[in-house]
């Protein structure tokens, strides 16, 4: 059953099936629907409930503050229609320059095993995947309740295939049931979604800094520059952290993409003291801060990785270093 959803804010409307969020029905509908982490944490997807009823997948949402509740507000992310509603969005959205989200079904083809706790899993669709290097898909596993959000490590490729390099997390309900699954296993794919993806038509510098997982979107950027044709292409700088030596990877990943060639330096650090570890030790932002002064004046920034390393190197970018903040690219995820 689907149901109509009126949007105040735009003056416009878009059906919502009973199990879809409204966020995403009304992305699928080309609605430029404010968003970030599209899982119930930023709060960006805020809207006031002015007629109908809705059901919320998460009711205690840390989105939302107990203000926002006694004022009606919800989260569209989190929120699945039982009526037609009227509804006004909080913030505005962009126009979306990337293709249009879809709810796909995905079989997993293949994994490549990274380090100790991190794969690259290769899922193929029946239709041609559409995104831009750097965004992100929701995935729902059979057995998990909610949808979980990964990036894409490749590229649009006409061959359906999405590829996301995940990290085992220990006592995670998601990445047990992902790394149990075997080759012919089904899945269900919804995207693509994200605003960090890559920006083309400039000649710029780029800096790459991941962590952890987050270096999934990083080699999607890399790899979607490598693809860029007769485009200009500056210097790449990646910048890679991780907590131990058995942590590091990636850099095999980006020796295979031949346009890049020597533009490309790889910057790995580790976070832990460890005998094995010849490079530097510390925090991968305090890697980025030796950068020359040049570079921040030039290059355009993309990061993903947890919360805590993402607000040191967004700190560090715009604070302490001047970056304009139409240059620096990430997504928010909690």
């Amino acid at each position: 059953m689907a149901y109509r959803i009126q949007e105040g804010r735009l003056g416009a409307a878009f059906d919502c099936a009973a199990d879809d969020a409204l966020l995403r029905a009304g992305l699928r509908a080309g609605l430029p629907l404010a968003y970030e982490c599209n899982a119930g944490g930023c709060g960006t997807c805020k809207f006031e409930l002015l007629d109908g009823e809705i059901v919320e997948a998460w009711p205690a949402a840390p989105g939302l503050s107990e203000r926002d509740r006694g004022r009606r507000r919800f989260l569209a992310c989190q929120s699945r229609p039982a009526s037609d509603c009227r509804i006004r969005m909080i913030g505005r959205g962009e126009a979306a320059e990337a293709p249009l989200p879809v709810r796909v079904g995905a079989t997993l083809e293949s994994v490549l095993d990274l380090t100790h706790d991190m794969r690259e899993f290769r899922f193929a669709t029946d239709r041609p995947a559409a995104f831009l290097p750097g965004q992100y898909a929701l995935l729902s596993l059979p057995g998990l309740p909610s949808m979980r959000a990964y990036s894409m490590s490749n590229i649009a490729n006409d061959a359906g295939e999405w590829h996301f390099i995940i990290r085992r997390v220990r006592g995670g309900a998601a990445t047990s049931l992902l790394f149990d699954l075997r080759p012919g296993a089904p899945v269900t794919l919804d995207g693509p979604y994200g605003r960090a993806y890559l920006r083309t038509g400039a000649s710029r510098n780029v800096v790459c800094i991941a962590g952890g997982s987050g270096l999934s979107p990083m080699i999607g950027i890399a790899r979607g520059l490598d693809r860029l044709g007769g485009e200009p292409l500056g210097s790449v700088d990646f910048f890679y952290g991780g907590r131990s030596a058995d942590d590091i990877c990636g850099e095999a990943l980006l020796r295979n993409l031949p346009r890049l060639g020597e533009s490309l330096r790889f910057h790995p650090i580790v976070s832990n003291e460890d005998s094995r570890w010849t490079g530097r030790i510390g925090m991968v932002h305090e890697l980025v801060a030796d950068l020359p002064k040049e570079a921040f004046a030039e290059a355009d920034f993309y990061l993903a990785g947890p919360p805590p390393m993402a607000e040191a190197v967004v700190s560090l970018l715009s604070r302490g270093r001047a970056v304009p903040a139409d240059r620096i690219h990430y997504d928010r995820f909690f």
